[in-house]
């Protein structure tokens, strides 16, 4: 038998799928883009400056790619043959554990594998251009795969542990902040909390950013040891977790007999999540009444209060900075980063919960059976609105509340008599809001044509929230550029404050209508259209 049968043919079927070479292709091409737009932005800046600034920038877009590689191509892959009942069918033959968890490995990953390594020769640009140094490239080309490797292994062993889509990807998050930022939060805990104040650095062994950290040429010398240790105990952690999958996959695919035990914690979990009975019946007796859709969406009673816990931990962050290491309140970088971190909360989260419920729907069938009820498209679409407006109005409000109070005291507290943090904080209130309504119709109507709920959300994040920003940046750089080359700075906030507000409302008008108007007249077409293609 040949050894690892199923990576053998999803490498020779990678080889002749066009996507394979077209995707390295338009990476590159992007990578490529994304480094030409940072020198222009830098281009006043000395060349070894501006090369640093490209190498750490795309550096670290790879890495936030890798620690999402987990969640966007593995979380769900083997759950997903368990619901299906196809996992079993591969233990029938002589195939292990190992031939099967490597085997979704290459097939769920190969093309995000070769994209990753579609980059390195773009970081390595800066090495021509003098700013950086070899050992620092070559480090960093290390880190990026350990941690892509490292997350698919999370990914991976999540999925064998699941069932439930949802469960999978929240699982992947939930390991990977065990194991990435468990011992680095206890170690920052230690480190504040002892009388001498003594850090550990062996506790940030096993998260990625410290190796990233440690790539730099000054802090490596500082602490040689420690990036090899790092490296070392990631890629471990790595194999371990492939290990421990390939061992557990063959008794984790079927059903089996719950124990008592097992079902008084399942009991205890579903009772945590949906509540007491007594609950679930008087909340499935309100909700019904109003809407049977926003019952679907709503059954966890938890899901307002987890939004309450999220807007608590950035208050928490923000006494911390703010009477711990003495920020002052009305500091205009410190309330831009607080304002940014709220709407950005808000923002992704909508756009997560809002596809989520069809996407999951649309990819089980549980779709096609709802459209067979008495439900309206009105009503489906009514449903969902009023369950976002139940988790999120009033931390919403709260929210706006803040930064509008922010955009008022400030400029009053440190006596500024031009009206740029007005401008900028109206704007971005109003924003805000059009974002998030544009992020609804948007989410949903990606929902229903995208192949998983991850690639609903990605999609729905990229086109309303990152390409105006992208498109700015590009504009920004070139403005930069022109005034560098003319000589000249005509170009104020004013300027700026304009572009993005034409850009952001291009985009929600954009994609906000279109969407809209797709859901108000082919809300069953586009459901359906999976079903008519198989």
């Amino acid at each position: 038998m040949t050894f690892l049968p199923i990576v053998e043919r999803e490498l020779r079927v990678a080889s002749r799928r066009h996507a394979t070479y077209s995707m390295r292709l338009a990476v590159a091409l992007v990578a490529i883009v994304i480094g030409i737009f940072v020198y222009l932005a830098g281009v006043r800046l000395p060349k070894a400056t501006a090369a640093r600034h490209i190498f750490t920038g795309l550096s670290a877009v790879g890495l936030l790619y890798g620690l999402a590689a987990g969640r966007r191509f593995t979380a769900d892959c083997v759950s997903e043959e368990k619901r299906e009942g196809t996992l079993g069918l591969l233990f029938l033959t002589h195939l292990k554990g190992y031939d099967v968890i490597l085997g979704k490995l290459a097939a769920t990953s190969l093309n995000g594998f070769f994209c990753l390594l579609a980059i390195f020769p773009v970081i390595a640009i800066p090495l021509l251009m003098g700013g950086v140094t070899s050992g620092e490239f070559w480090r960093m080309v290390l880190v990026l795969l350990n941690t892509f490797l490292f997350s698919l292994a999370i990914g991976v062993f999540a999925s064998v542990l699941s069932w439930n889509p949802r469960r999978a990807m929240g699982a992947n998050f939930l390991w990977l902040l065990l194991i990435a930022g468990g011992l680095p939060a206890c170690a920052a805990v230690i480190a504040y909390f002892t009388p001498a104040h003594v850090f550990v650095p062996e506790m940030l062994y096993p998260c990625p950013g410290f190796s990233f950290y440690l790539v730099e040429d000054v802090n490596y010398r500082a602490r040689t040891q420690d990036f090899w240790w790092s490296a070392a105990i990631i890629h471990t952690l790595t194999w371990l977790l492939v290990a421990l999958s390939s061992s557990i996959v063959m008794r984790t695919w079927h059903d089996q007999p719950g124990e008592k035990g097992k079902l008084r914690w399942r009991e205890r979990w579903e009772r945590l999540v949906f509540g007491a009975p007594h609950r679930r019946r008087s909340l499935r007796k309100r909700l019904l009444n109003v809407n049977p859709f926003l019952w679907l969406a709503s059954r966890a009673w938890f899901k307002p209060f987890g939004v309450w816990v999220a807007v608590a931990f950035v208050a928490g962050w923000w006494l911390y900075l703010r009477f711990s290491l003495k920020f002052d309140w009305s500091d205009e970088n410190f309330c831009f980063a607080t304002a940014l971190l709220l709407n950005c909360l808000l923002k992704l989260w909508i756009a997560v919960e809002t596809g989520q419920r069809l996407a999951e729907d649309q990819k089980i069938g549980a779709l096609e059976l709802l459209l067979s009820t008495p439900l309206s498209t009105r009503d489906i679409v009514r449903g969902q609105w009023l369950s976002l407006r139940r988790q999120f109005l009033w931390p919403l409000l709260l929210v706006l509340a803040i930064e509008l109070f922010l955009v008022i005291a400030i400029p009053r507290h440190t006596f500024q008599t031009d009206n740029r943090i007005r401008a900028f904080g109206i704007g971005g209130l109003i924003f805000l809001v059009f974002d998030l309504v544009a992020l609804f119709w948007v989410a949903m109507a990606t929902a229903l044509v995208s192949k998983s709920p991850n690639h609903a959300s990605v999609s729905t994040v990229l086109r309303v929230l990152i390409a105006p920003w992208i498109v700015f940046g590009m504009i920004a750089a070139l403005m930069n550029l022109w005034t560098f080359t003319m000589k000249t700075d005509k170009f104020g906030w004013g300027f700026y404050l304009t572009l993005w507000i034409v850009l952001s409302l291009f985009a929600d008008l954009g994609f906000g209508i279109p969407a809209w108007w797709r859901l108000r007249n082919s809300f069953r077409e586009l459901a359906l259209r999976r079903a008519v293609r198989a």
